[in-house]
């Protein structure tokens, strides 16, 4: 029992490796979730059409189609041709539409709102599209079901 007390304490050596290897892991699972959920970003606006008959509108194959569509969370989205847009706040859109607009200024503009969003959402919506020059606006709907 001598020099119980006496004995130099050890001293660790500083580790100067990372080990990477649960990074990497990390990162391969980011990648499948990104790979995943990209394709589902790009696809359309999820909007349930109210259902109504109606004649069909007969539209100019030679003018790109502006589509403004609003989903039940009460979200804007702009579609130009087949371009899309993410969710943006009524003022920009209003603006980018104004854009639109004054490059061709007998351009329609067709709106596509969920059933069941707030009635006051649409019609803010049109009266924003009408004062951004638009003069025609239409309503997208989708035929009822006539299966009982």
């Amino acid at each position: 029992m001598k020099g119980m007390g006496m004995m130099p304490p050890h001293r660790r050596k500083p580790m100067s490796e990372i080990n990477v290897v649960p990074y990497i892991d990390v990162m391969l699972v980011l990648l499948v979730i990104f790979m995943v959920t990209a394709p589902m970003l790009t696809q359309g606006v999820k909007v349930d059409l109210p259902e109504t008959t109606s004649e069909p509108i007969q539209q100019d194959k030679d003018v790109e189609s502006i589509t403004v569509s609003v989903d039940a969370n009460g979200a804007y989205f702009l579609e130009v041709g087949d371009r899309g847009s993410d969710p943006m706040p009524l003022s920009e859109l209003t603006e980018q539409v104004g854009k639109i607009l004054s490059e061709r200024a007998n351009a329609e503009i067709m709106v596509r709102g969920d059933e069941f969003v707030d009635y006051g959402v649409v019609v803010r919506l049109m009266a924003a599209l009408q004062s951004a020059g638009a003069t025609g606006v239409g309503l997208i709907t989708d035929m009822p079901d006539t299966n009982p």
